[in-house]
C-alpha cells in the first residue's frame, strides 16, 4: 500500500463488524422512535384517547421511556464503535498521520454512517407502523375507528433525535482526535471500566429506595392535595427518580457482589463475575436501562388485562341480560315492539321490568379551585342524580330494602367498586322544574350491579312516601323510565346489535350527550352567568352518526347495557387503546433486546483475548460456554426479573389504592398479568439462546447444542 488512504480503507474494512453494529442500532432507534411518534401523534389515536385522561398520560410516559432507551443504546453503540475505531486511529497516528489529516476521513465516515442509518430508520418507521397496524386489523380485530390516519407533524420528533445523534457522534469523534497519547489510543478498546464498590449495603438500600420511590411517587399527589390544598405540580413526578436511584444501587450490587450469601462456592463463576466487574460501569448502566425499558413494556401490556377484565366481569355480573334508561320525552321502543324484534331472531324474553325514575339536583360540598388553591365549598346545585323508590328497587333486584324517611341510599355494585363516583354528602334535593327542595342525609349503600355502572348516571333510592312527592310537577325531561329483561335460553348477538341500534334511533338530539354532562351543573353555571364547561370544546362529544365508536359506547349517557354485546364488542370498542399499548410494549421490548444483544456482543469484542488465553490454558468448550452463559444470562435475566417484578408490585399497589380493596376483576387482571409475564419470559429465553449462540460463534467456541452433545 503506497498511500495513507489505502491503509485507512483497509483498517475500516477490518472494523466493519463494529460499523455494522452501529448502523443496526442507529437504524433501529430511529425506526422505533419514528413508528411510535407516528402512531402516538396520529389522528386516529389522538381522537380516541381522551384529552387529559390517564390512558394518554400513560402513552406519553411509555414514549418517554422508549425515547430514553433509544438514545442510550445509540450512544452506547457509538462508544463501542469508537473504542474499536481508536485502534485504527492510533495505528495511523503512529505512522505519522496528524489529527488534522485524519479528521476529514473520520468525520466523513461517521456522518455517512449516522445520516444513512438514521434516514433509513426514519423512512422505515412509517411502513413499519402501517404493517403492524394493518396486521392487527386483519388478524385480530377491525373497526370503523381502526383506520389509521397519520398527522405528519410527528416528523419533527425523529428529526430532532437524528440531529442529536449526529451531534453526539461528531463530539465523540472530536474527542478521540484530540488525544495525543498514541499508546492509550491504540489500547482504548482494552480499557476496563470498573464500577464503584460502595459496599454490600447497596443492595438492601436499593430495594428500599425502589419501593419507597414507587409508593411515594404514587401517593405524593394525594398527600400534596390534602396538605397544600392545591393541585399537585408536575415536578412532583420527579419523586419517581428515587426508585430509579434504587434500581441503580440494585444493579450495582448485582454486578459487584452478586446475590450469593455466605461463603459457600465463593469461587464459582469467578472468571465471569470478574469480567463483569472489569466492565462494571457500562454493565450497570446497561442493566439499569434495560430494566427501565422492560418495566415500561410490562406497564403497557398490563393495561390490557386491567381494562379487559374489568369490562368482561362487569358484563358477567349483571343481573339482567339487557337494561336501559330513557327520558319520558323520548319515544322509546315499547315492550311489544321489543318482543316482536326478539321473535324474529328466535328469542323469547322473560323477567320484564319497567320502572320510573326522576332526576333531581343534589346539594353537597364539592372541591373547587380558586387562585391555584383547592377549597371545599357547599353548592346548592352540585350534581344530577337519578332517584327511584324502595318498591322500584325491590322489583328490579328482588331484594327489599328499608330506606328511612328523609334519607337516601346510593346504588353500588356488590363489591363496592364504584362508590368513589357516588355523592355521599348531599343534604338537599331539588326538583329542577318546581325548584321545591327537600332536606336529606346519606344512609349508606344498596347493591345492584346493573344500576351501578360507572359509565351511567348514578342511581339513588328513597323511601316510598318521600319518592311520591319527588316527581310532582317535574317536566318530562327530568323524568324517565328504566327497562330490564332477560333472555330465555341462549342469547343472540345479532339481536343485541339490532336492539342497540334501534334504541339509538329513538333518541333525539337533546340526548346526544356523554354521561358526565351534568344538567344541574349547567343550570348552576348559567345561574351565575358562567359558561358550563360541558358546552365548550373541553368536553368529549358523542355522535349518533358513530354508534360503534369508543367514545359513544363508553360515554353516551343513555347507553343500553347488553351482556352479550359488552362481552363480544370489548375488543372492537377498545381496539385503538389495545393496539397503541401493544405497540408501545413492542417498542420498549425491542429497545431492551437491542441493548441486551449489543451488550452480549460487547462480551465477545472486549473479552476475546481473555477467552483465547483460556483456550491456550486448556479450557474446554463446555467451560468457556458456561462462562459466556453466566455473563449473557445476567444481561437478560436480571433486568427482566427486576423490571417485571417492580411493575407487578406497582400494579398491586394501584389496584389497592383505587378503593382500598381488591375486586374480582382486579384479581383476574393480576392472574392474567402473571400469564403475560410467563409468555414474555419464554420469548426472552428463546432470544437469549439465539444471542448466546451468536456470541459463542464469534468467540469460536461452538453452539450450545453442540457442546451439550459433546458432553
Amino acid at each position: 500500500m503506497k498511500k495513507m488512504a489505502e491503509l485507512e480503507r483497509k483498517l475500516q474494512k477490518n472494523d466493519r463488524h463494529q460499523a455494522v453494529l452501529y448502523l443496526f442500532c442507529n437504524f433501529t432507534a430511529l425506526m422505533l422512535v419514528t413508528a411510535y411518534s407516528a402512531m402516538m401523534q396520529s389522528v386516529t389515536v389522538q381522537t380516541v384517547f381522551p384529552e387529559g385522561g390517564d390512558s394518554r398520560k400513560q402513552m406519553y410516559m411509555v414514549f418517554g421511556l422508549t425515547l430514553f432507551g433509544c438514545v442510550v443504546f445509540t450512544l452506547y453503540a457509538s462508544s463501542l464503535f469508537f473504542r474499536k475505531k481508536s485502534r485504527q486511529l492510533g495505528i495511523l497516528m503512529a505512522l505519522g498521520a496528524s489529527a488534522e489529516k485524519l479528521a476529514p476521513g473520520l468525520f466523513r465516515e461517521v456522518l455517512f454512517l449516522s445520516c444513512v442509518s438514521g434516514a433509513a430508520g426514519t423512512a422505515a418507521g412509517v411502513p413499519f407502523v402501517y404493517l403492524l397496524w394493518n396486521l392487527f386489523r386483519i388478524l385480530i380485530v377491525d373497526s370503523e375507528e381502526m383506520k389509521l390516519t397519520l398527522d405528519w407533524e410527528f416528523v419533527w420528533i425523529p428529526a430532532l433525535l437524528l440531529i442529536f445523534t449526529v451531534l453526539c457522534v461528531c463530539l465523540m469523534a472530536y474527542g478521540y482526535l484530540k488525544r495525543t497519547d498514541i499508546i492509550s489510543t491504540v489500547q482504548e478498546e482494552h480499557k476496563n471500566e470498573l464500577a464503584k464498590n460502595w459496599g454490600r449495603w447497596c443492595g438492601p438500600v436499593g430495594i428500599v429506595l425502589t419501593a419507597a420511590g414507587a409508593v411515594l411517587g404514587y401517593f405524593s399527589p394525594q398527600i400534596y392535595m390534602k396538605t397544600a390544598k392545591a393541585y399537585p405540580p408536575d415536578w412532583l413526578n420527579g419523586i419517581y427518580f428515587i426508585a430509579l436511584a434504587g434500581l441503580y444501587l440494585v444493579m450495582l450490587h448485582t454486578v459487584v457482589h452478586g446475590w450469593r450469601f455466605g461463603k459457600k462456592n465463593r469461587y464459582k463463576n469467578l472468571i465471569a463475575r470478574s469480567m463483569m466487574k472489569f466492565q462494571g460501569r457500562q454493565t450497570v448502566n446497561n442493566l439499569l436501562v434495560i430494566s427501565v425499558l422492560i418495566a415500561g413494556g410490562v406497564f403497557a401490556l398490563f393495561y390490557i388485562p386491567a381494562l379487559g377484565s374489568s369490562v368482561f366481569l362487569t358484563a358477567e355480573n349483571l343481573e339482567y341480560d339487557y337494561s336501559g334508561a330513557w327520558r319520558t320525552d323520548q319515544q322509546m321502543l315499547t315492550e311489544e315492539e321489543i318482543r316482536k324484534k326478539a321473535e324474529t331472531y328466535g328469542i323469547l324474553l322473560k323477567d320484564w321490568k319497567e320502572e320510573e325514575y326522576v332526576s333531581l339536583g343534589m346539594g353537597s360540598r364539592v372541591e373547587t379551585e380558586r387562585n391555584g388553591k383547592l377549597y371545599l365549598e357547599y353548592r346548592e346545585f352540585a350534581s344530577e342524580g337519578r332517584f327511584i323508590s324502595e318498591t322500584a328497587f325491590a322489583s328490579i333486584t328482588g331484594n327489599s330494602v328499608q330506606v328511612e324517611p328523609g334519607t337516601y341510599c346510593a346504588a353500588a355494585d356488590q363489591e363496592e367498586g364504584s362508590t368513589l363516583y357516588l355523592v355521599q354528602s348531599a343534604d338537599k334535593l331539588t326538583n329542577m322544574t318546581t325548584m321545591e327542595q327537600m332536606k336529606v342525609s346519606f344512609a349508606g349503600y344498596v347493591y345492584c350491579n346493573t344500576l351501578s355502572h360507572r359509565d351511567t348516571k348514578a342511581v339513588y333510592v328513597r323511601h316510598d312516601q318521600d319518592y311520591k312527592r319527588t316527581p310532582q310537577g317535574a317536566e318530562e325531561q327530568w323524568r324517565g323510565k328504566m327497562l330490564f329483561f332477560n333472555v330465555e335460553g341462549e342469547d343472540s348477538y345479532a339481536f343485541a346489535k339490532d336492539f342497540f341500534y334501534s334504541c339509538v334511533d329513538c333518541f333525539g338530539p337533546e340526548c346526544e350527550i356523554p354521561y358526565y354532562y351534568d344538567r344541574v351543573k349547567k343550570y348552576d353555571a348559567e345561574r351565575k352567568g358562567e359558561i358550563y364547561w360541558g358546552d365548550t370544546e373541553a368536553m368529549t362529544p358523542v355522535s349518533y352518526d358513530r354508534p360503534d365508536s369508543t367514545d359513544f359506547r363508553t360515554y353516551w349517557a343513555y347507553m343500553p347495557k347488553s351482556r352479550i354485546l359488552d362481552k363480544n364488542d370489548t375488543l372492537p370498542t377498545y381496539a385503538v387503546f389495545f393496539m397503541m399499548f401493544i405497540f408501545a410494549s413492542m417498542v420498549c421490548f425491542a429497545s431492551a433486546l437491542v441493548i441486551g444483544y449489543t451488550r452480549c456482543r460487547t462480551v465477545a469484542v472486549l473479552n476475546r483475548y481473555v477467552f483465547e488465553d483460556l483456550k491456550r490454558l486448556g479450557a474446554s468448550p463446555g467451560f468457556l460456554c458456561r462462562e459466556v452463559r453466566n455473563q449473557c444470562g445476567k444481561v437478560f435475566q436480571i433486568p427482566f426479573l427486576t423490571g417485571s417484578s417492580v411493575m407487578f408490585l406497582f400494579f398491586i399497589l394501584i389496584f389497592y389504592a383505587n378503593d382500598g380493596k381488591y375486586t374480582s376483576s382486579e384479581f383476574l387482571a393480576l392472574f392474567l398479568c402473571i400469564l403475560i409475564l410467563a409468555v414474555l419470559g419464554g420469548i426472552l429465553y428463546g432470544i437469549y439462546q439465539k444471542t448466546l449462540n451468536t456470541v459463542l460463534r464469534e468467540l469460536k467456541v461452538g453452539k450450545v447444542t453442540e457442546i451439550r452433545k459433546a458432553k
